[in-house]
């Protein structure tokens, strides 16, 4: 399945989205709280996992957050898509799971969750970060994703070198090729509902992959 068929019947509830977020001013020392149809959703996740309550706020500074998380997880990216970090899927397994958490923390601080619900609730479960994104809208609904979520969580156990004696780690059968198509997709979708700005050297990749 291309990356393109995983994506092909979400343009709905991203445009939904949108509407729903535009609706909501965003002014440079206030801020607003999200009253959104995903309540129902995040409730029954916070029980799943325990979790505190959270209230959604959308503001001037959580934005700028949000940005600067999605720039930050673009450019620990791009050494993974030049060639390093692949050597090995062990290696790339830890790097997606920076990255995929600097990516998922960044789309929910757009939503409105803080920075410090983020830190003490999703830490470096991945699978959690993608579960809440996707209550709140995020739309992606990709089995792969999914299970390589599951795979990276918590994504730190992957840096660790495997001495002889230890058990198997499971690595969900991925390739390096198909962490880093999966985590580029993932990428591209916070792009997509954010409408945050890439860098420019994820702009000039783009460009000379198009040509």
């Amino acid at each position: 399945m291309s990356i393109n068929d995983m994506f092909a019947n979400e343009s709905v509830g991203r445009t939904s989205r949108r509407e729903l977020l535009r609706s909501f001013a965003i002014a440079g020392a206030g801020s607003a709280i999200v009253i959104a149809p995903w309540s129902e959703a995040l409730t029954a996740l916070q029980r799943q996992y325990a979790d505190a309550p959270v209230t959604l706020r959308r503001s001037r500074e959580s934005r700028d957050l949000s940005r600067d998380r999605f720039q930050s997880a673009e450019i620990a990216f791009a050494g993974t898509e030049a060639g390093f970090f692949r050597r090995h899927v062990r290696t790339t397994l830890h790097q997606a799971g920076a990255v995929a958490k600097l990516a998922l923390c960044a789309y929910l601080l757009d939503v409105g969750f803080s920075d410090a619900w983020n830190a003490e609730h999703i830490r470096q479960d991945i699978a959690k970060a993608l579960a809440y994104a996707n209550a709140t809208g995020f739309g992606l609904d990709c089995p792969d994703m999914a299970r390589l979520a599951v795979i990276l969580t918590p994504y730190w156990k992957w840096g660790y070198p495997h001495l002889i004696g230890d058990p198997p780690m499971d690595d969900g059968g991925f390739s390096p090729d198909q962490v880093c198509l999966l985590i580029r997709a993932l990428l591209d979708r916070v792009h997509d509902v954010t409408g945050h700005a890439r860098l420019a050297t994820a702009d000039q990749r783009n460009t000379t992959i198009a040509s």
